[in-house]
């Protein structure tokens, strides 16, 4: 990683590219599409040893992350002080005296994510503050409610103020490689969500194999997807190297061959500081720098910032805090 400053800088607004329109069905270039499984995991295997940062250079890195972050709860329990809280977190996510040691001015996170009844909530919490509010869409985890119904999920969501939709998409396309019927359903749910960005959650651990997250992830965006997503975070398997390494190929591929950036999002399992570092390794690497803004890059994750407080605390105080002094939520 190229080494990155401490200086007192304000948040900035979102960097923001042309939305990704879509492209007819390319049959061909979809079954075209390959995956090396055992070349995948090994090239994923060496990257948690390949880049390490330290000290300050850390620090700034971990900064980077908070701001990638999509702060969720997505819990049956949820409460209305509950997603006030997380939204209060959203706001000032690390303690003011910990910016200032580090010489930093405000960040926040890159949005918060909540299930559809706590969107109205979410909004008038952070009224003002140009953090969006995410909603989980289209029969949240499974996928399996009745089609019409997903749809009018999703325009519900945004006449609420969803700024960006996180949909679910039907495995057994994927499964039984109904190629047309997944593009047709992802055209779809783009359309209903109009103005809203939205994100492609693929449920990578129930799609069977690597070719089958490509071929997925290149369905979507040819459909219109904004980003692609690994995982729900209610699957038994969520996000890994191996199938990020697969969706970040695909992205660039889709760049190559049209000229439109999507976004993408790990979601589930990443809760430790160190792990949020390789991810962010691995973008800069296969993608670039551009990709490491929060208009193309989202962390899905509740307990990450938490770990990352700490991290950053001990980077200036050279002791590590509990854990219940960082709670989220």
């Amino acid at each position: 990683m190229e080494t990155q400053s401490l200086e007192r800088t304000a948040h900035l607004p979102q960097v923001t590219e042309p939305r990704n329109p879509g492209m007819e069905l390319d049959l061909d270039w979809v079954r075209a599409v390959q995956a090396n499984t055992s070349a995948i995991e090994r090239r994923a295997a060496t990257l948690p040893g390949r880049r390490s940062v330290k000290r300050d250079y850390q620090a700034a890195w971990l900064l980077k992350a908070i701001t990638l972050i999509d702060l969720t709860t997505l819990s049956g329990d949820d409460t209305v002080g509950r997603v006030r809280r997380l939204c209060a977190k959203a706001r000032q996510p690390v303690a003011p005296a910990l910016l200032d040691a580090l010489g930093m001015g405000p960040i926040t996170t890159g949005a918060v994510c909540v299930y559809h009844d706590m969107i109205e909530t979410a909004v008038e919490a952070l009224e003002g503050t140009g953090i969006p509010v995410a909603a989980v869409s289209t029969g949240f985890p499974a996928g399996l409610s009745p089609f019409h119904l997903r749809v009018a999920e999703i325009g519900e969501s945004v006449a609420a103020g969803a700024e960006e939709i996180d949909i679910v998409i039907s495995r057994r396309h994927v499964l039984t490689g109904d190629w047309q019927a997944l593009y047709d359903e992802m055209k779809a749910f783009r359309a209903a969500c109009g103005h809203a960005h939205v994100k492609a959650i693929l449920a990578t651990g129930e799609l069977g194999s690597l070719r089958n997250v490509a071929r997925a992830s290149l369905v979507c965006m040819m459909a219109g997807a904004d980003f692609i997503k690994t995982s729900t975070g209610k699957e038994s398997v969520n996000a890994t190297l191996p199938v990020s390494l697969v969706m970040i190929r695909a992205i660039r591929d889709y760049y190559d061959r049209t000229g439109y950036r999507v976004g993408y999002k790990p979601a589930g399992g990443i809760s430790k500081a160190k792990d949020a570092l390789v991810y962010l390794s691995l973008m800069k690497d296969e993608l670039g720098d551009r990709w490491l803004q929060p208009d193309l890059f989202r962390f899905g994750a509740s307990s990450l910032l938490g770990d990352i407080e700490r991290q950053l605390e001990h980077h200036v105080t050279g002791a590590y805090s509990a854990g219940y002094r960082h709670a989220v939520g």
